[in-house]
C-alpha cells in the first residue's frame, strides 16, 4: 500500500511538472492563433473561438521575416561547424596530452564561462569596427566561434577521455598517422558527442541577441532574435506577431533535435560516464 501511494505521488508530481513546463509553450501557440481582439479579452480564453493565421501572415508583411530566418540559419550553422572543427582538435589535445600549462588552460576555459558575455560588447564592437566588419555576417560568425570554443572544448574533452587511447595506438601501429587515426578511428566513435556539441553550439548561436543587435543594423542582415526584439515597441508589444515569430523560431531547433535525438541521448550518456 505504501509503495502504491509513493508511486502515485511520484506520478502526480511528474504530471504537474509536465503541465507547468508545457503550458507556456501551449499558451504561445494559442496566442499566435488568436485574433488580436481575443488576446486581451476577458474572461481569458484558453482556446480561441476562431483559429486564425493572420499573425503568421502579419510577421511576413511587416518585416523581412524569411530573410531573418535565412540569416540565422546561415550564421548559426557556419559558426557551429567551425566550432566543431576547432573544438574537436583542441578537445583531443587536452584529453590525450599532458604539457606545461595544461591545467592553466583548462582553468582559463572554465573561467570564460563565469564571465557574462555583455561585458565584452564594447571592446568587440571597437574591434569589429576597426576591421570594417560592422553590418557583416562575418562579425557574428567570428564572435560566436570564439565565444563557444572554450566550452565546446571542455565538452569534447570529456567524450575523448572516455575513449581508450589504445584505439588510435592500434591504428598507428597499422601505419596511420595520429591525425589519420583521429579522423578514421576516433571521430566515428565520437559522433554522438560531436552531435551533442554541434547542437549546443547551434542553439546558442540561434538564440543570441546582444551581439546581433550591436553588430548588425542593415535590415537585410538581421537575425531572428533581432526581429523578435523589434516587436517590442515603445508603448506597445505586438503579442500576436511575437507569439507567431516565437513558434516559427522554435521549429528549426525542434527539427534538429528530432533528427539527432539518438545521438544526443548517446552523447549525454557518454559524457556522464567517467573515462
Amino acid at each position: 500500500m505504501k509503495q502504491r501511494l509513493l508511486t502515485g505521488l511520484k506520478s502526480l508530481y511528474l504530471a504537474a511538472y509536465f503541465l507547468i513546463m508545457v503550458f507556456p509553450l501551449y499558451w504561445i501557440v494559442i496566442t499566435s492563433l488568436k485574433p488580436k481582439k481575443e488576446i486581451f479579452s476577458l474572461p481569458i480564453r484558453y482556446w480561441p473561438e476562431k483559429l486564425t493565421f493572420e499573425n503568421y501572415a502579419n510577421i511576413f508583411k511587416i518585416s523581412k521575416f524569411h530573410i531573418y530566418i535565412a540569416n540565422s540559419l546561415l550564421i548559426s550553422i557556419i559558426a557551429a561547424l567551425i566550432v566543431i572543427c576547432i573544438a574537436t582538435l583542441s578537445g583531443y589535445v587536452m584529453a590525450r596530452f599532458q604539457f606545461r600549462g595544461h591545467k592553466q588552460i583548462m582553468m582559463a576555459f572554465f573561467l570564460t564561462q563565469m564571465l557574462p558575455g555583455f561585458i565584452s560588447l564594447a571592446p568587440l564592437y571597437l574591434l569589429m569596427s576597426d576591421m570594417n566588419l560592422i553590418n557583416n555576417r562575418l562579425s557574428l560568425v567570428l564572435t560566436y566561434t570564439v565565444m563557444l570554443i572554450p566550452f565546446s572544448t571542455i565538452m569534447l574533452r570529456g567524450f575523448f577521455q572516455r575513449i581508450p587511447s589504445s584505439l588510435e595506438e592500434a591504428a598507428m601501429i597499422d601505419g596511420c598517422s595520429r591525425l589519420t587515426a583521429l579522423i578514421r578511428v576516433i571521430i566515428p566513435v565520437m559522433l554522438p558527442g560531436i552531435a551533442s556539441t554541434f547542437i549546443f553550439a547551434f542553439v546558442q548561436n540561434w538564440n543570441e541577441l546582444f551581439m546581433a543587435v550591436m553588430f548588425i543594423d542593415d535590415e537585410s542582415l538581421k537575425t531572428l532574435p533581432v526581429a523578435m526584439n523589434s516587436f517590442v515597441m515603445k508603448f506597445d508589444i505586438d503579442w500576436g506577431s511575437m507569439s507567431a515569430g516565437t513558434v516559427l523560431s522554435v521549429i528549426p531547433t525542434v527539427v534538429l533535435f528530432a533528427f539527432a535525438q539518438r545521438y544526443i541521448v548517446e552523447g549525454l550518456t557518454q559524457g556522464a560516464e567517467k573515462g
